[in-house]
Formats: structure tokens, sequence, C-alpha cells
């Protein structure tokens, strides 16, 4: 699975601001961190082109022990160095379903899949902070060194990727004795490469952004259970634009748990988890279609402690005031559901549109009443599981889907369309889309848009 790893990718972007004559250094070189073995490395962030979660690697035949085989990256085959062998650094036994964390570098027109124990994050310094390599730095062979650097009290050994997979001026194997001259890696590549003339490595262009919007991606995935997929890729893109003008270089990069949160706080619909206004009552009272069934079958997954489950409820029971209507009202979160159907309407919610759907108790609380708690039925369920429910009219699931892996979210989309009607309606998050979907149709009524299949 690309582009993700099992730890948290992203902390602050970590800067080495020096106060010298009351001037603060220049920020002109950036490095992805890693860790071997429990020590800190780091490459230069030019020469990377990405990062990865991988396995399952196509075993090459004759090649040296760090070569782990060949990599199919969207439809480019790369080598994969595992660097804790080219390194001789003690590696645990592997499992058959092991993903690999990958760093994916460039040089030239080759990429290579380097794995590593754990990455860390971009690192911003001075340039000249960068110190010349010795032998006690590290554990590796000084050539494969460009230089060390010390930043928030922590020492990276920052390693020379020209050296160790560049194929200098030619890669082909003449002679043995031009072969002494290359590196393991060199040699590795050189056997099972065309016997063709390969230009010098270029230093290929890429932009640091592409690497922070990349951690963000994993740090949400990490702290939030936020998963980039279609449903989601434009929204997240656009709030990243909006996030880089709201931030200063130092802090594109989470540094908690609430920046995540702030991140994603536009992404809400409008009242999730809370009692709707009246102005969005009424644009999905226009929104929905006509159903004059006796019986019509509600899904809300993701009815959280019932809010949107209550106010669904009573915008159905004025829509199709004829009709049973069912909701079943399903959430992970076991103390919501089970606390859901006790909900109470505070005095300021109970003077405005829900008042012809509520009751007062002997206390003086104001609860719905018998004709809409009668059509909830509220249970602990995980949508990525097996769910009896009998085919139904309407699914109400906002802001569900962009919180399951991807591989979930395809077993919930055909799960969706294998229970809607024909004639049913699926409405998801403001700022979830289904238009990349071929199995389903979008309209838009009253701000309010519905899927059909």
């Amino acid at each position: 699975m690309e582009n993700t790893i099992e730890q948290t990718l992203m902390q602050e972007t970590s800067y080495d601001i020096e106060d010298q004559n009351d001037k603060i250094s220049i920020i002109d070189f950036k490095m992805i961190t890693f860790s071997l073995s429990g020590k800190d490395y780091a490459i230069d962030i030019m020469k990377v082109k990405e990062i990865a979660k991988a396995g399952h690697f196509t075993y090459v035949p004759n090649t040296s022990s760090f070569v782990l085989g060949v990599h199919n990256l969207r439809g480019d085959i790369i080598p994969i160095i595992d660097l804790r062998i080219f390194f001789n650094i003690p590696v645990e036994e592997r499992k058959d379903d092991d993903l690999e964390n990958l760093i994916v570098v460039s040089v030239g027109e080759q990429s290579f899949g380097v794995v590593v124990d754990h990455i860390d994050k971009v690192v911003g310094i001075q340039q000249s902070s960068i110190q010349p390599p010795h032998p006690l730095f590290g554990d590796i062979n000084i050539k494969y060194i460009s230089g060390v650097v010390e930043n928030a009290n922590r020492l990276f050994i920052l390693l020379d990727i020209d050296r160790i997979f560049g194929l200098r001026q030619a890669p082909t194997v003449e002679s043995a004795k031009e072969q002494e001259h290359f590196s393991p890696a060199q040699k590795t590549i050189a056997d099972h490469k065309p016997t063709q003339k390969q230009e010098t490595p270029v230093l290929l262009e890429h932009k640091a952004s592409d690497l922070d919007y990349s951690f963000l991606v994993e740090d949400l995935k990490v702290r939030k259970s936020f998963n980039l997929s279609l449903i989601n890729e434009a929204w997240i893109k656009s709030r990243y634009m909006k996030w880089l003008d709201e931030r200063d270089a130092e802090n594109i990069q989470f540094n908690s748990d609430e920046d995540a949160e702030l991140f994603l706080k536009p992404f809400a619909s409008k009242f999730s988890h809370d009692f709707w206004e009246e102005s969005y009552a009424e644009q999905l009272y226009k929104a929905l279609p006509e159903n004059t069934a006796k019986q019509i079958t509600v899904w809300n997954p993701g009815c959280g402690k019932g809010h949107e489950s209550f106010s669904l409820a009573c915008v159905l029971k004025k829509r199709y005031p004829e009709a049973r209507i069912r909701i079943y009202a399903q959430d992970t979160d076991l103390l919501a559901v089970s606390s859901a159907q006790m909900l109470r309407v505070p005095q300021s919610q109970a003077e405005n549109w829900y008042a012809p759907f509520l009751t007062k108790t002997v206390s003086g609380e104001h609860v719905f009443n018998a004709d809409i708690t009668e059509m909830l039925f509220f249970e602990y369920h995980d949508i990525t599981h097996n769910n009896a429910l009998p085919n139904v009219d309407i699914i109400f699931c906002r802001d569900v889907l962009s919180y399951l892996d991807k591989e979930k979210q395809e077993i919930v989309l055909e799960d969706f369309e294998d229970k809607l009607k024909g004639n049913g309606v699926l409405i998801i998050g403001e700022n979830e889309v289904l238009t990349n979907y071929v199995d389903w149709h979008s309209k838009e009524v009253a701000s309010i848009t519905m899927y059909t299949k």
C-alpha cells in the first residue's frame, strides 16, 4: 500500500535557528529523517521522490543480499534496497505479509526503494550547519556519508545518495576492473541493467511542499484515522492550499492532535453531531424525492449520540407523513448509541422547528414524542462488517467514509449499492464526493447533493 507508514510520519518540522548578531539563520536545506537500528539518519529532500509502504517484492536471482527484489510502483519497476543489510545492520526475520517503510529516491532517471526501520519527519536546517563526516559518527563506511547535522539535540548522519546509488558515467560491465570502482549497490545495478550508456545523474527538482503534503496526509491517517481517497482528495488539496496560507513555514506539519483537528474542522458537514437549524432541515425536506410507499426504510451509519438521527426522523416524518418509517441508526461508539434513545432537547431548540415532534417528561424536560422514537432503532455496529439490513430507500451517511481506509471504503460502497433500492438515494458528507465512481450519479437539489445508482 503506497504512501503509508505504520507509525506517525509527521511531527513538527524542526528548524535550527541560530541567533547571531540578532539575525535569524536562513533555512536553506531540508532533509527526510529516519532511523536504522535506533540511530538517526537523513537524506537530502531533493533526492526523495516519495514515501511508501510496500511488501511482497519480486525476487531477482543472483543479486546481492541487500537487494530485496523489485517492486511495481504504479507501473515503474524499481529495485528495493535494504539499507540495514547494506550497512551490515542486523535485521529481524521477515514475515511473508510484512510491509516495509520505503523512501523512494531518484538518481538520474532511475528510482530506488530504500527500506528503513522508521521514517520520522522533514527537518529544515541551515546548510552551513552540516559538519564534515567522520568515522566516529556512524557504523557505516565514511564514503557513504556526506555530513553530520545536529538538530533538536539529535545527531543525524546525512547519507550521500549519489555515492550509494549513483550510476556515475557508465554502469555497464565492460570489465571486472571497472567494477572495482563501483559501490556494492552500483555493481548490483550494473549487473541487471541494459548495456547502454548512462548520463551523469541530474539533480531532480522536487518541491518540498509536495513532501510536506504527503507527510500531512499520512499524519491525518495516524492521528485522526482520516484517509485520503477519491472521495475526499479534492477537499484535502483545497484545504492544504489554505493551510499553507494560514501557517508559517515552520508549522505546516502538525505539532499535535489539536493541529490535525484544526485542519479537519472545515471538513465536517453542517450541524454534525448537533441539532439542526431549520434552514438545513428545510433544504433536506425539499431535496428528498417523492415516495408513496407505505414502508420507508432508512440507514443512518455514524449516528453518534443521536442528534442527527432524531433530526432526520423529524424531517422524514414531515416529508412522508403517511408512511411507516424505520431508521436503522448505527455507530461504533457503544456509549453513544446506548444513550441515544434518551436524548434530551434543550429549551432553545424546543421552541423552534422541533416543537411539533416533542413532548415533556414529568420533570419538565423536552424529549421526542413516540411518533419519532418509534421510528428509530439504535444499534452498535461496524458498517465494514456484514450487515443484515433489508433493502433501504435512503442512506444518510455523512462524514463516515473518509474515516475508513480505502479497502473498507470500497466494501461499504459495495454494500450501499447492494442494499439501496433502485429509486433510493444516498447522502454523504458535504465535502465527500462520488463523482469518480461510475456506479453512482449525483444530483443537487436545494444545496443537498444526493447520489443514485
